[in-house]
This record gives C-alpha cells, structure tokens and sequence, in this order.
C-alpha cells in the first residue's frame, strides 16, 4: 500500500467518524473510496478524507444527505479544473454561497441556543452554592 493511501480505521481516527458512519456515507454516494486493496479494503487519499470532514461538518448545522451531495458536486464541478461555462460557473458559485448563507444563519441559532444553555448551567450552579452555603 502507498503511503498516499489510507485504511479506513485511520480514516476514522482523522475524521472522527465511526466506521459505520464512513460505510453509511459510501452506501449514500457521498463518499466513495479511492481505491481497494488487494484484500479489498477500502482506501482513501487525503481529498476522500477533506470530503468527509465537509461531510461531517455540515452534519450538526442540519443539512440533509442531499444537501451535503449537492453542496459537494457543485465544490467537485468548480475544483475540477476543467473548463466551464460562464453561466454555470456562476450557477455552481451561487450554490455554494446559498449553503454558505444557510451555515451562518445556522451558526447564529446555534450561539444563541448555547448562550441559554449557558446561562441556564450558570442559574443551576448560582442555585447549588446557595443552598450548599446555606
């Protein structure tokens, strides 16, 4: 195996997914493997493990596996390096900057959940060391 090649286990330990995870991810189409080995493990090069970690940050901003397939053809289609129309490399530069704008505006509801999650842990320790003092 070239030092180019990963075995999903490692795979795995960078990405910190689950091995499950990983197969499901291939089972669904938005990850596919680079290559097999002779035993027929599944091989990964560093652009399968960038897929992932696209992947697995889109996942906790609420983006559907369709989102994520989406979001990850347009990327393919722009980093391909071959040559695009006008129209539609401007059409694949709005589908990115439409996810773009979705994540901000889900990171936003996301700090504002976790700003009452902490105000709410700081509430219960304030209302502990009352009663514990007491």
């Amino acid at each position: 195996m070239s030092g180019e090649h990963m075995q999903i286990g490692e795979v795995a330990t960078r990405t910190e997914l689950s091995l499950r995870t990983i197969r499901h991810y291939e089972e669904t189409g938005l990850v596919i493997p680079s290559a097999r080995s002779q035993g027929g493990f599944r091989l990964y090069t560093e652009a399968d493990v960038a897929r992932l970690m696209v992947i697995r940050r889109m996942k906790p901003l609420g983006f559907t596996l369709d989102q994520m397939r989406d979001l990850l053809d347009a990327t393919d289609r722009l980093d391909s390096g071959e040559e695009l129309a006008a129209g539609e490399r401007e059409a694949l530069l709005e589908r990115v900057r439409m996810y773009e704008q979705s994540a901000s505006e889900q990171m936003e509801k996301l700090r504002t959940q976790l700003a009452r999650a902490e105000e709410f842990a700081a509430n219960l320790r304030e209302r502990l060391d009352r009663v514990t003092t007491a």
